[in-house]
């Protein structure tokens, strides 16, 4: 499949068969990953791998906490909270693969100033970002589903004390994985006529 092609046929997979993914193919899209682009190449994503079902279900259950006290704390009914936490629960358990991308700040230029700080952050956050895209495509091309999660980033410690990261692993993302048990949604784009301008 040409580049092109896998960049419109791919699909964020949410539900997936009943079939193990072998390390090998694994080892394949962190490999990918790798090779994103990143601001001064300093390369700051890092990557928990989960396939044990007791991982899977602590994490969810954490993380369900976490979404159901801030769900609370705004006023939102129960009922809606118990889906929401529930759905999310489902879709982290139900995936035999786990990728948790995160961020490591510790390899980053660091300035005199806190906005060229925060640029810096800025750019590494987009680097992670570059890095799971790269995942993601590659998982398509190996006949892999995959869905991209940003919960992690309303609860990164408790990401990090469930999966006993390093102190300066920061979670941007969760991404499931396996073999998709359907073909997933083919979503809209804007066209970018719309939303370009040439000077």
């Amino acid at each position: 499949m040409n580049a092109l092609n896998l960049i419109r046929t791919r699909r964020s997979i949410r539900g997936y068969a009943d079939q193990p993914v072998l390390p090998d193919l694994i080892d394949q899209l962190l490999e990918a990953a790798t090779w994103a682009p990143s601001s001064h190449n300093r390369q700051p994503w890092r990557f928990a791998v989960i396939t044990t079902q007791d991982a899977k279900d602590q994490l969810a259950d954490r993380m369900g906490e976490r979404l159901w006290s801030d769900r609370a704390r705004d006023g939102d009914p129960a009922e809606a909270i118990e889906r929401d936490v529930n759905r999310s629960r489902e879709r982290i358990i139900s995936a035999p693969v786990i990728i948790v991308a995160c961020l490591s700040p510790i390899d980053l230029d660091h300035y005199p100033d806190e906005r060229r700080n925060s640029l810096e952050r800025t750019m590494a956050v987009q680097s992670v970002g570059a890095s799971i895209q790269n995942l993601l495509l590659a998982a398509h091309e190996l006949g892999l589903g995959a869905c991209w999660m940003c919960a992690p980033l309303f609860c990164p410690d408790v990401v990090r004390q469930v999966l006993h990261l390093p102190d300066d692993w920061e979670a941007q993302a969760l991404i499931t994985l396996g073999y998709p048990a359907n073909v997933g949604k083919s979503r809209s784009r804007v066209d970018f006529r719309e939303i370009t301008v040439w000077r």
